[in-house]
């Protein structure tokens, strides 16, 4: 047909149900099963056809099936009591952030992706996750806050499965009529529209509004008529692109994400970038305070005082660098928007990098948001010290630990997650309001008043959920491949629900050692096939297009899958999205996660699995090493690292086979003398996991550490046109241009041994080259095992420092004597980048 155009018919719902359009379009839906089910009972067909999207919903349900349902009292009941609890959640008042943070200044946050739900493919797997669940909870907690991201027309991918079981990709350009968006309008009912100068031309954006909740999310959206065929394409796919069209990608996010929140009148205190994608929105705020007539480096340090930069991988592959001349290409424009120099502006991004095994000085994402924040964190406690290592290097003469970068543990939205029968079962032992008290560690206690048998009963149903799920899908499968006739009806045989389950669903990175299990097949094959005690394993996760190894990963599960002793007993699923996640998190026995440690920077899709029950088995990595307390799950090998990945690998592996043969499968089918049951484990694992790990207490963690200091320390540098902005930036110039011509010098008369509460005196002599003494911070440093301890020397005139040293404990130490410039108003002791040691 020769289309010459198109037009989206509405439904027109009966009164008695007309707000189901405006819940529609509201993604509160996406965590509450009771209002999905409004939509499911119209056409439950439709409903898997379509990714359970409601707007779609209801388009494609008839006129006549919405008449019925509006005259089924029943239905009515139902609906009544879904819009009930959404206008409750809407117009709450006394929110956490109403109790707890008042008058807190509004955040404004951007990620490059957003895993809201499945039908809305504009993520691709963790970092999207753990996006879309800081927005929800920042709702849920009544915090003000937008978010910024990308409409993606085709998302990530469609991983379809080969009949050999290599990883093939589809791309399905989304029809935004049927999506839960609507057009961002401005102050004057115009849709808002901002153009970013990205290489030499002009790019145009359309600006989308999501509602989530309380809360709003700006979509960007390149494939509007203005812009020529390959602008238009900025946004048809996530991490599709080469790197010439990552940095474009970036321009855009981080620029004309500004401009969006500009045209809109969206006000933000404190902007917080979620991984470095985000970085380059520093260039469009520092070009706003130039063009107000600030200096660039006054503009840089009100820039910085208010933001916010969360790093998310300790994988350098995963931090992008990019060459200077491609930066060149394309905003090779802004240092003299910027009022500076292309120097000037390039070393706040630079990282030298061995390229084709020469040093060559890289513009790294990364870098520029460290530089362009005064804030910085990790995802878990020991992603923090791993970031501090790693990025030590922009800090010379800083020990690691000094490293100004923190830590919030990741969590996950509860209940987007936690399925309707744990929540109803929970329900039963929790206060009426245990949804708004999901950080409350003291509540969760009453996890304890929850009886075997109840458990039981959920976890088999939920058990019996997933496994006809999985059925479906890998019968889906194998007609789509031209399977046999008896392969297909092997299907209604895959898995069996008295049989221990665990599952493994996460991007196959190769880090993250899919295959680690299958490294001794003969023992894997006694495990499984087990006469009293089996074991099956349920797999699924996607491989970036581009990564060939990741695919022979899934590939080598597939066709372990297909072999005599593990067939019907261990599966992989295709297609890996939300929708998947939430069935297996749901209804396996035990969550496994083997990553080298230590790479997984948190991981959270364990943490959602014992939201529902299941205790983890796990490498001590990531969340897991903060989580695991000896009764709530089970840790893989030690807290280590190795030389030999070899060795790691095999070390690891026996250690999993081996508490899966003594400890977990015996304690699954019936308890060993003297040891914990499993019942009391699934306790275990809600009952602490659930609140420290919930997206909740993450959120308010961001808030009190982050997001309410970051606001006040922004409030000040700008205030008075910046005037202490101004005064930092003029002070770091002049102490950055005397330093190199200051010394230090310092004795310490130390005896060969000492008794515990001696001290020993410490001089040192400084010529501070003009910079004011009462500027210079002198203190003696104690490593001990590794551990520091600053203690400072006192002034005693003339450039003279001294101090008495105690030495608390007995063991080695080491005494170095060094000065820094510090000064009132820095964000920390290591803000002017200057240290030197005597």
């Amino acid at each position: 047909m020769n289309v010459i155009g198109k037009v989206t018919v509405l439904p027109q719902l009966p009164p008695s149900i007309a707000r189901l359009s405006e819940l529609a379009y509201n993604l509160y839906w996406s965590w509450t099963p009771h209002a999905q089910a409004l939509y499911q009972e119209l056409d439950s067909a439709n409903w898997e056809r379509f990714q359970h999207n409601p707007v779609r919903q209801m388009l494609e349900v008839p006129q006549a099936r919405l008449e019925q349902a509006a005259a089924d009292p029943a239905y009515l009941a139902r609906y009544a009591k879904v819009m009930a609890d959404f206008d409750a959640y809407m117009g709450k008042q006394d929110t956490w952030a109403a109790k707890n943070a008042a008058g807190m200044k509004p955040v404004a946050y951007f990620s490059m992706e957003y895993a809201f739900h499945e039908s809305l493919p504009i993520y691709s797997g963790g970092l999207g996750v753990l996006a879309g669940d800081h927005c929800k909870s920042a709702s849920d907690l009544g915090i003000p806050f937008t978010a910024v991201g990308m409409l993606f027309h085709q998302g990530y991918f469609r991983q379809l499965f080969d009949k050999d079981g290599w990883q093939n990709e589809a791309y399905d350009e989304l029809d935004l009529t049927t999506l839960p968006i609507t057009p961002a309008l401005t102050d004057s009912g115009e849709e808002a529209r901002v153009k970013v100068r990205i290489g030499d031309r002009d790019v145009h954006v359309r600006i989308w509004n999501l509602n989530v909740g309380r809360i709003k999310v700006l979509l960007l959206d390149t494939n509007v008529p203005e812009n020529n065929e390959d602008d238009r394409k900025l946004t048809a796919r996530l991490y599709g692109g080469n790197q010439e069209l990552r940095v474009q990608q970036y321009v855009l996010l981080g620029v004309a994400g500004i401009r969006a929140l500009r045209v809109l009148n969206v006000p933000g205190d404190v902007y917080h970038m979620n991984e470095g994608h985000a970085a380059l929105l520093g260039l469009e705020r520092t070009r706003e305070y130039v063009a107000r007539g600030l200096d660039f480096k006054t503009a840089l340090e009100t820039v910085a005082s208010s933001t916010l930069f969360t790093t998310h991988t300790p994988v350098a592959a995963g931090n992008d660098a990019f060459a200077y001349d491609l930066m060149d290409r394309y905003i090779g424009a802004w240092p003299a928007q910027l009022a500076t120099s292309r120097d000037e502006l390039y070393r706040l991004a630079e990282h030298e990098q061995m390229w084709d095994g020469h040093p060559v000085p890289t513009f790294s994402m990364t870098v520029f948001a460290l530089n362009m924040s005064r804030a910085a964190n990790g995802v878990s406690e020991l992603h923090g010290e791993v970031s501090r290592d790693m990025w030590k290097f922009l800090y010379p003469g800083a020990e690691t630990e000094e490293v100004p970068i923190g830590h919030v543990t990741n969590g996950a939205h509860n209940l987007t997650f936690t399925s309707q029968a744990m929540r109803d079962l929970l329900s039963n032992v929790l206060p009426a309001d245990w949804t708004e008290r999901l950080e409350d560690e003291q509540m969760w206690e009453a996890v304890e008043g929850l009886t075997d048998q109840q458990l039981q009963n959920v976890q088999r149903d939920m058990k019996r959920d997933m496994i006809t799920f999985v059925r479906g899908r890998m019968r889906e499968q194998m007609l789509r491949n031209g399977a046999s006739a008896a392969d297909v009806a092997a299907t209604d045989t895959l898995l069996d629900e008295n049989t221990l389950t665990i599952g493994f669903a996460r991007r196959f990175a190769t880090y993250k050692r899919a295959t680690l299990l299958f490294r001794d097949k003969a023992r894997l094959s006694r495990i499984v096939n087990h006469p009293e005690r089996p074991v099956q394993f349920v797999f699924a996760g996607k491989a970036h297009p581009a990564d060939n190894p990741g695919k022979s990963f899934i590939q080598e599960i597939y066709k372990i899958s297909q072999e005599p002793e593990f067939r019907g007993k261990i599966v992989i699923l295709e297609n890996y999205d939300m929708h998947v996640a939430r069935h297996l998190v749901q209804g396996v026995d035990i969550w496994l996660n083997n990553p080298r440690r230590p790479l997984e920077a948190s991981g959270t899709s364990g943490m959602k699995a014992s939201f529902n029950g299941s205790p983890n088995l796990s490498i001590l990595d990531g969340w897991w090493r903060e989580g695991f307390d000896g009764t709530n799950g089970w840790p893989i090998g030690e807290e280590r690292e190795y030389a030999d990945l070899n060795v790691q690998d095999d070390a690891d592996a026996f250690s999993m086979y081996h508490t899966l043969e003594t400890d977990i499968t015996p304690r699954y089918y019936g308890g060993l003398s003297g040891q914990p049951t499993w019942a009391s484990t699934v306790r275990r694992a809600i009952q602490t996991v659930s609140p420290r790990f919930s997206m909740q207490r993450q959120v308010i963690d961001y808030v009190q550490k982050y997001y309410r200091p970051i606001a006040e320390r922004g409030a000040k540098l700008a205030s008075g046109n910046s005037t202490r902005a101004r005064e930092l930036a003029a002070w770091k110039g002049w102490v950055r241009q005397q330093w190199p011509y200051t010394t230090l010098t310092a004795t310490a008369q130390m005896p060969a041994t000492a008794r515990p509460g001696q001290t020993v005196p410490v001089t040192a002599h400084v010529n501070p080259a003009g910079i004011n003494l009462d500027e210079l911070r002198v203190e003696a440093v104690l490593n001990r095992g590794g551990h520091l301890t600053r203690v400072p020397l006192t002034s005693r005139g003339g450039g003279t420092f001294s101090a008495e040293i105690p030495l608390k404990d007995s063991g080695l130490y080491s005494v170095g004597v060094r000065m820094l410039p510090v000064i009132d108003g820095l964000s920390n002791d290591l803000e002017a980048g200057l240290i030197k040691w005597a």
